[in-house]
């Protein structure tokens, strides 16, 4: 079958449940009618069907070639990547003064879960690409911004991030690049990365690379790290491209899914690079570029699901397969569609819930991103906690979700699915990494209990609870949502009642925080969804009591039906076993292993 981008449901969001018209004299919003959204919508819709969605499968099958340090992207890609950005998508929410459109990150979201659904590998290339812009815009010298930030933000140029290391992952404390002055304001950059996506391809004149590195004497550990601005190809003070850099791609690595990108071996051999913000301050300089990627893997992840998803519910209506428990539903036909069956409906109606849930928390979570440039000081600070707060959620929790929603497609499609016959099989090796990169799941657990509930005092969490707090109260009289109110109202009070048990055990013992951390942000994903599906429930009831005839609104409400008495029971289980503690964990010995 073929993609299916899900327009309707992303303007559902906006203009039902988010009003993004009330946003005006927010930056970016002025300019963003709905009645341009909606434009936007149904064009980014197309080209994802129409353009990158029919390249998806050559992406897997194909895969990135390498060739004496040379990438080719798989057929077709090139000439998809170069329709894209002569289209404008990359630059729909770059900054107008280095040529970008300007729209909310909240629209430029909804587009890029189109696009990340169309084919997950083609949609990290303009990823990585606006991770690197949105680097150097937030950290680099005016001069460095106007020498790339012209190119990144239309993706004429591409871009990436270089963290990891051969002897380091996630403790970045460890890396050995080195840098050494060259008495010109540059910097010679040597060292090896590895696991660098899209860190080398023929779809761009130039790669633009971030590449954390230490220079010559600075501290150990993170203290001592410094990031740099390290192009594949130098760039004369006019613009026009020089010779080539001393970086090159050292070989592709093979890899269980997301074949159409390069996840390149980076080395840099007296490279020339420029300094992005201060010395020995690249760690806290690199973090814009980990958040963005990390609120974009967590959409990624959930965008696999929603294809998983779509292709399952055509297979289950065209396959036939034994008989309705309840008498024959295609009498003329040697069986019923095995959509007939509850436990079909079952996995549909888990997977159809969790992917329009998670569809809301990511639009909730972006126009945040979007308020945190309000005029309004207290509306700013808030949109700055609940984006900290809400980052590891998403990544985490929408990808775990993600993955489970594409094991569930493939279930549905029974053995077929383990074939290469069907999609099925693409969309679980695709979504499984992830929960890996950009710091794993766990990972991004630990963040969120060690980190994030204790900044500034509590004041994000609580600020939280306080807004799921009025939501209660302002509509728990009204019948017709009172399923969805009661789920916010108990669901938020089993993530209270966790964190008070972290306030009060993990001090003690961290290891019970760390021991809590993965079961935590699992009821936090669950309160979050649960919210976001009153959010919509609220808002569909709104057009049906208002005569609007379209099923679609009831179909919303029967959705998230589902996900209030199927999932949010889920809160108990995690309550549960967070509260037991490290003990059973940390007892047993390494050798009994």
């Amino acid at each position: 079958m073929a993609y299916k981008a899900p327009v309707r449901d992303f303007a559902f969001i906006l203009k039902d449940v988010l009003d993004i018209d009330r946003y005006s004299n927010v930056p970016g919003f002025a300019d963003a009618s709905f009645d341009l959204v909606s434009q936007i919508l149904e064009e980014g819709g197309k080209f994802a069907e129409e353009v990158i969605a029919p390249i998806n499968r050559a992406g897997d099958q194909h895969g990135c070639k390498w060739d004496n340090g040379v990438v080719t992207g798989p057929p077709g890609w090139k000439e998809a990547f170069k329709a894209m950005v002569e289209a404008g998508w990359p630059a729909l929410s770059t900054d107008p003064e280095y040529g970008g459109q300007g729209m909310p990150r909240v629209v430029a979201t909804a587009v890029g879960q189109m696009t990340a659904g169309a084919s997950a590998a083609f949609s990290m290339y303009p990823g990585l690409t606006h991770g690197a812009y949105e680097g150097i815009h937030a950290n680099a010298s005016q001069e460095i911004k106007d020498r790339y930030l012209p190119k990144l933000s239309s993706a004429e140029w591409g871009g990436t991030m270089n963290l990891t290391e051969p002897q380091c992952g996630t403790d970045l404390g460890l890396i050995r690049t080195k840098a050494v002055p060259n008495g010109d304001g540059s910097y010679a950059i040597s060292g090896q990365k590895i696991w660098i996506s899209s860190g080398e391809h023929d779809f761009t004149d130039n790669i633009i690379h971030l590449v954390l590195a230490r220079i010559e004497g600075a501290p150990e550990g993170v203290k001592g790290i410094s990031l740099f601005v390290v192009p594949k190809v130098l760039v004369n003070d006019d613009g026009s491209l020089g010779e080539r850099n001393g970086v090159q791609c050292a070989g592709l690595e093979h890899k269980m899914g997301i074949h159409g990108n390069s996840t390149c071996v980076m080395v840099y051999e007296n490279a020339r690079g420029w300094l992005v913000g201060e010395e020995n301050a690249g760690l806290k300089a690199m973090f814009v570029m980990m958040n963005e990627a990390r609120l974009g893997t967590g959409l990624q992840g959930l965008a696999i699901g929603t294809a998983a998803y779509q292709h399952a519910v055509e297979f289950a209506k065209d396959r036939l397969q034994g008989r309705s428990l309840t008498g024959p539903k295609n009498p003329g036909g040697p069986a019923d569609p095995i959509i007939v069956h509850p436990d079909v409906r079952r996995m549909l109606l888990e997977a159809k819930a969790l992917v329009e849930g998670g569809q809301m928390f990511i639009l909730y979570t972006a126009l945040h991103a979007d308020l945190q440039y309000a005029q309004e000081e207290a509306t700013s600070q808030k949109a700055r906690d609940y984006m900290a707060l809400l980052t590891p959620v998403v990544k985490a929790y929408l990808t775990d979700r993600g993955f489970h929603v594409a094991s569930l497609g493939m279930q549905v499609h029974g053995g077929s699915g383990y074939t290469e016959h069907y999609a099925a099989s693409q969309y679980l090796r695709d979504a499984r990494i992830t929960m890996i990169y950009e710091g794993t799941n766990g990972i991004q657990a630990l963040d969120l209990v060690g980190r994030k509930l204790a900044a500034n005092g509590g004041r994000a969490i609580m600020s939280w609870f306080a807004e799921l707090d009025a939501f209660v109260a302002e509509n728990q009289s009204d019948a017709a949502i009172k399923p969805f109110v009661d789920a916010v109202a108990s669901t938020k009070a089993k993530l209270q009642e966790a964190t008070m048990w972290l306030m009060q055990n993990g001090m003690q013992n961290p290891d019970n925080a760390g021991a809590a951390s993965t079961d935590y942000l699992q009821l936090f994903g669950v309160t979050a969804l649960s919210y976001m599906w009153a959010l919509m429930a609220k808002a569909a009831q709104a057009r049906i009591s208002a005569g609007d005839p379209d099923p679609y609104y009831a179909n919303k409400l029967q959705t998230g039906r589902y996900f209030v008495e199927r999932i949010t029971p889920d809160a108990d289980a995690h309550l549960a076993k967070l509260k037991t503690g490290a003990e059973v964990l940390m007892a047993m010995p390494a050798e009994a292993f």
